[in-house]
């Protein structure tokens, strides 16, 4: 497991390579997509004759449960990018064939789906689960097993543990600062922060990250609040947090566990904007109805951002999926399968050990990708730079891009997890 002020040091130091031209952009290789659209270069040159018929990938993804609409969402960006890669014929006379396991959202049945897949030799490669407590029990046996996992969320320690193991999504305590610009154009002099102690993710931006962006920007935190994650009844944490009449509060929880909050923070008589986090996304806020509307969070990826490998994607979306606007999870999905077959490619085997050095190549070099362009690898997570999002009762509004938002002086923490989503 790496150090983390190692790795942010590390991760400095490579985006100045890419400043300075020292990675090499892909070349394109077709229009019919924003990953195809990434996928030529040296990289992805490899000879495809020797690829088997069908390679079997499985997703593992829980499609019930608590984080259900994050694996939903995600198979969706898998099925997208399969389809254009085999209709594109990208692997040549090759296909992806893409099966589906539910994990439930339990780490005993992740764990137990990841067993039976990587048990399962005709298996060239994963697609690990959302869930962080998922996925820090398949990685090891992904690991151990010589079988490439690569994540979408899942941020905690424990999931990127070696070469075999890649997450495709970017940390959230990297790019959650870009919501400084918002505190300082609304002036807030002091934050009050309730935070769910359920998943790694949240616990570290809210006990550690956002902290951090206050104390930089001259405001008090009049108050700082952990919940379980079975709570239901907020009034009390609300209240002791409004007692101390900070200027904006902070809302830190998993899915439906938002609106239920919001609708309570209201009732006690708050009325201004709330700062959250991608996990009240996927309509979850929905619920809540008119007391929903004024939360605002960072997220890697928003169907309205402009990049145009993203404009690509979600057109592409749309048209597969009945005019639906893709989510974040989708986005970061799509991108994990053109990665795994650019790697693929560049190995020109579904040998499962071929594969994990075909990543090592491939992740070497920058990409446009639905989650944006110009997109790295940095220690086998993906870098991103995000935007701000704000919920109007009814959709998220996007309220900028991090394009141009510096985010510098925020420095990562070093204890606690390596945080991106549930």
């Amino acid at each position: 497991m790496h150090d983390e002020v190692f790795r942010g040091r590390r991760r400095f130091a490579v985006r100045s390579m890419v400043a300075a031209g020292a990675l090499i952009a892909l070349a394109a290789c077709s229009s019919g997509s924003s990953g195809g659209s990434s996928g030529g270069g040296a990289a992805t040159g490899g000879d495809t004759s020797n690829l088997p018929a069908t390679i079997k990938v499985v997703s593992t993804n829980p499609t019930t449960g608590v984080v259900a609409f994050a694996g939903n969402a995600a198979n969706k960006g898998y099925d997208l990018a399969v389809k254009e890669i085999n209709e594109q014929k990208f692997l040549g006379n090759s296909t992806i064939q893409l099966e589906k396991s539910d994990t439930k959202s339990t780490a005993a049945t992740a764990a137990q789906v990841a067993t039976t897949a990587i048990g399962d030799k005709s298996v060239a490669a994963l697609f690990g689960s959302v869930s962080s407590n998922e996925a820090v029990a398949q990685s090891p046996l992904a690991q151990k097993g010589g079988v490439p996992i690569i994540y979408t969320q899942a941020g905690s320690d424990g999931v990127v543990i070696g070469d075999y193991t890649y997450r495709a999504t970017p940390l959230m305590r990297e790019y959650y600062p870009i919501i400084k610009k918002f505190i300082q154009e609304k002036g807030y002099k002091s934050i009050g922060i309730i935070y769910t102690q359920a998943t790694p993710t949240l616990q570290n931006i809210g006990g550690q990250t956002l902290p951090a962006i206050a104390k930089e920007l001259g405001m008090t935190v009049t108050g700082s609040i952990g919940v379980q994650g079975t709570t239901q009844d907020y009034a009390a944490p609300i209240s002791q947090i409004l007692g101390g009449k900070p200027d904006v509060v902070s809302i830190l929880l998993v899915g439906a566990q938002n609106p239920t909050a919001m609708k309570q923070l209201r009732q006690a008589g708050y009325t201004g904007e709330v700062l959250g986090n991608s996990g009240a996304s996927a309509g979850n806020l929905k619920p809540a109805g008119a007391d929903g509307a004024g939360m605002v969070w960072p997220v890697d990826f928003n169907y309205q951002q402009t990049a145009a490998s993203s404009k690509k994607f979600v057109a592409a979306y749309k048209a597969a999926n009945g005019a639906e606007d893709p989510l974040n999870y989708a986005a970061e999905a799509y991108d994990a399968a053109w990665f795994l077959a650019k790697s693929i490619k560049q190995a020109g085997s579904a040998d499962r050990a071929k594969i994990k050095d075909g990543m090592a190549v491939v992740a070497k070099e920058k990409f446009d990708g639905a989650l944006g362009s110009g997109l790295i690898w940095v220690d086998r997570d993906l870098q991103v730079p995000g935007v701000v999002v704000r919920w109007n009762g009814e959709k998220e509004d996007l309220l900028y891009e991090a394009a141009g938002v510096s985010t510098s002086t925020v420095s990562p923490t070093s204890s606690g997890s390596s945080t991106t989503g549930p």
